[in-house]
């Protein structure tokens, strides 16, 4: 099982490699993609989007991992970031439709160091301890390698999500369904 992770962005965006074989996971590869940032964002997705196909050129992954979207105080770099990864998830869609996987920074940061608020010196410091990592570009390339890691090590675990059945047409919802058969209709 070989999963690509990406940590978006709408300048620079990690990315990592990494395979599973039994229980022992092994280091591919890892990177950064860098979009122009002197270049309007919206000439920017163009970029984005073929960027990251050529990353899937470029390797073969049999499963996606994406951090989710965070908390960003300011508004327009959080639409910013919202675009960029929906960019990325459109190219990677095409061909990895119901194989990618989402994993909010708290959960890769937990299920990598053991702690949801590890900052990003703690996880470059699990990931060379256990992976033997230590020369990281930026912070974006050690997050993608823990995103990765975190997607190899819950992936097992996961449990089905099952689809939420329609309610009846006849009943609908709440106490008026559940009084329904003592409300009369008004006599007309």
């Amino acid at each position: 099982m070989i999963v690509l992770a990406i940590d978006p962005g709408s300048v620079t965006a990690g990315y990592a490699l990494l395979k599973k074989e039994g229980r022992k996971i092994t280091y591919i590869a890892s990177g950064i993609l860098k979009f122009d940032a002197n270049v309007e964002f919206l000439h920017r997705v163009k970029d984005i989007f073929g960027q990251t196909q050529k990353l899937l050129s470029a390797f073969t992954p049999d499963e996606i991992a994406l951090e989710s979207l965070i908390f960003v105080k300011s508004p327009t770099a959080l639409m910013k970031l919202a675009q960029s990864r929906g960019t990325m998830l459109a190219a990677l869609s095409q061909d990895y439709h119901e194989k990618i996987f989402e994993y909010s920074p708290n959960l890769v940061k937990s299920t990598v160091t053991g702690h949801g608020h590890t900052d990003k010196e703690g996880i470059q410091k699990f990931l060379k301890q256990y992976l033997g990592l230590s020369d990281f570009k930026t912070h974006d390339e050690s997050d993608a390698c823990a995103i990765a890691l975190c997607h190899l090590l819950s992936r097992d675990m996961r449990i089905p999500v099952e689809k939420k059945k329609k309610p009846s047409k006849k009943a609908g919802n709440g106490l008026a369904a559940a009084l329904a058969h003592r409300i009369k209709e008004p006599a007309l």
